[in-house]
């Protein structure tokens, strides 16, 4: 399902411009607009689902397929190796929880590490 007035429809399908990271037939990967971090891109799925909290069953490997992929695309996009280096994986959902696109999406984050205090 595509949904024709969800921005991350739109940058997923390419009719808005992206600095992609991945793409495969269910996932789609790009830069964060306005990044967080040293690396900040954000993991997709193309099936428009307006949230976690929209989340079922049937989607599992979706997102197993999703968590599983972060990884990987965190290393090659600069981030260092486990134990040492790392990354975040974040997923805000609804209004209170942060969410400002109505796309479930993935922030991968690493680098230096602004979201720590002091």
């Amino acid at each position: 399902m595509h949904d024709p007035n969800c921005l991350f429809c739109k940058i997923a399908a390419g009719e808005i411009p992206s600095r992609k990271v991945y793409e495969d037939e269910e996932i789609f990967a790009f830069h964060d607009i306005h990044p967080h971090a040293p690396v900040h891109f954000l993991l997709v799925p193309r099936l428009h689902l307006p949230s976690m909290a929209h989340a079922e069953p049937v989607h599992a490997g979706l997102l197993g397929r999703m968590m599983v992929l972060a990884p990987r695309l965190a290393l090659e996009q600069g981030c260092r190796p486990y134990p040492e280096g790392g990354f975040r994986i974040m997923v805000n959902t609804g209004q209170e929880g942060g969410q400002e696109v109505q796309h479930l999406h993935m922030h991968v984050m690493g680098g230096s590490r602004p979201w720590l205090k002091g």
